[in-house]
């Protein structure tokens, strides 16, 4: 199967590959305050702790050194990156003036509370025509369970899902096609019953809310939906890992075990193929094959992650630079001073599960192996028949859904080819179902 990497990249970027790289990822945490109540994030509004902004002038710094260095994707995040919607808008503009091709941001939905006041739709048309303005790639809305009384709870956003439905119609008049970001917490799970309350979460409770989630945001109109595995991370002796992105916790709501995890990944690889015909899904299903593995007792199956080699995170609080958002004592110093040619650390670790960077580490890294290890990558596809099928439909999955553009309505022409029969699996669900006999039963 010919893949296009150029169309994802353009060619400076897709150039990385011959190097033993992959197109670099940058995360800028703009700020670490917020206005919502998640239990799940350290920088919940009512956490006490001095809350921090980068400056203006050193944002558009690290972005020209990013553009200059080949960063082929910018995130920028929070905290609340649109509580602070003027700076947030310049360095869109800025970004989009430096070259750098996938520029995104997103928000906790704030900004869609309070839909039934008259105002409302000048509102959001005045905020959709702005970010249209920009040359913004994706432009994500979180969102934690299917169920909008829970979510709100969560969140502390009374309303905030019948606005963020009111408002869909509006970003796509304007050529904005939000993504729903699910961060996988214990809300996505159904109500359990008394008798249960306390006991792991199984495989069946899992695909239950994860379907009923897809079907709620497909009514709700998102047209491109992600997952954000559950973080939390406690810094102990014998870990690490020191988070300096505070968007985890040590809260019941993200505290699964290991067997839970594993059970979790796999029960989202196998539900996935059900939506992938009616909602671009950028999750994919080769990385939860990894993670399911690693989750099994296999921790060297994953490839490791590209934090500090291709991809890196930049702190609010003091804006210097990490090889990502949890391994806090790898401070890299001012990004505008690193030579991201010769960066500090190979690709080694497999300690968090930070999907922003975990995914496109095993989704990427074949296509840069080819180049520096070919011999090795032909024998690791050849002995592992499985895997290499799922990441091969991921690919033809990704071109199908035009590498979820977040500015392009979807294909669905080209969607149906993975429309599932009844009783025609897929290769994920096949496996499923080889590995636990009734999982999808």
């Amino acid at each position: 199967m010919a893949v296009n990497i150029t169309k994802t990249f353009p060619l400076r970027h897709a150039l990385s590959f011959t190097r033993g790289r992959i197109p670099s990822q940058l995360v800028i945490q703009l700020t670490d305050a917020c206005n919502a109540s998640c239990p799940q994030c350290g920088m919940r509004r009512n956490t006490p702790f001095r809350r921090s902004l980068l400056s203006l002038d050193d944002c558009k710094r690290i972005i020209d050194h990013a553009a200059a260095s080949g960063i082929a994707a910018l995130s920028f995040t929070g905290g609340e990156p649109f509580l602070f919607y003027e700076q947030l808008l310049s360095l869109l503009h800025h970004a989009g003036d430096a070259g750098i091709p996938s520029i995104r941001t997103g928000t906790n939905g704030f900004l869609f509370m309070n839909h039934e006041r008259p105002d409302f739709t000048n509102r959001i048309s005045r905020l959709a025509k702005a970010l249209a303005d920009t040359r913004l790639y994706t432009f994500w809305i979180s969102i934690d369970s299917p169920v909008a009384e829970t979510h709100e709870r969560m969140r502390g956003l009374p309303g905030v899902m019948k606005g963020i439905e009111k408002a869909l119609p509006i970003f796509h008049e304007h050529g904005i096609f939000p993504s729903a970001n699910l961060g996988i917490t214990k809300g996505i799970l159904p109500k359990r019953p008394s008798a249960s309350v306390g006991l792991p979460a199984t495989a069946e409770e899992f695909q239950a809310g994860f379907r009923a989630f897809y079907n709620r945001v497909i009514d709700l109109g998102f047209t491109i939906t992600n997952a954000c595995y559950p973080m939390s991370v406690a810094p102990t002796s014998a870990s690490s890992l020191e988070a300096v992105y505070g968007a985890t916790a040590e809260d019941d709501s993200v505290m699964f075990t290991n067997e839970e995890k594993r059970v979790m990944f796999r029960a989202l690889g196998a539900t996935i193929p059900q939506f992938r015909s009616r909602i671009r899904i950028f999750s994919p299903i080769s990385a939860l094959h990894a993670l399911e593995r690693q989750y099994s007792g296999d921790p060297g199956y994953c490839r490791p992650c590209r934090g500090g080699s291709d991809f890196f995170f930049i702190d609010a609080k003091c804006g210097d630079t990490y090889p990502c958002g949890y391994r806090g004592r790898d401070n890299l110093g001012k990004f505008w001073d690193l030579d991201l040619g010769r960066a500090p650390y190979g690709p080694s670790c497999r300690k968090c599960d930070w999907e922003c960077f975990r995914d496109p580490s095993e989704l990427l890294a074949p296509f840069s192996e080819f180049l520096s290890s070919p011999v090795r990558l032909v024998k690791r596809l050849f002995q592992d028949s499985t895997q290499t099928s799922l990441w091969l439909g991921d690919l033809r999955y990704y071109q199908a859904a035009d590498f979820f553009h977040g500015r392009q309505a979807p294909d669905f022409r080209k969607l149906s080819r993975f429309a599932r029969e009844p009783h025609d699996l897929s290769i994920e669900e096949k496996y499923a179902v080889q590995q636990s006999p009734g999982f999808l039963a």
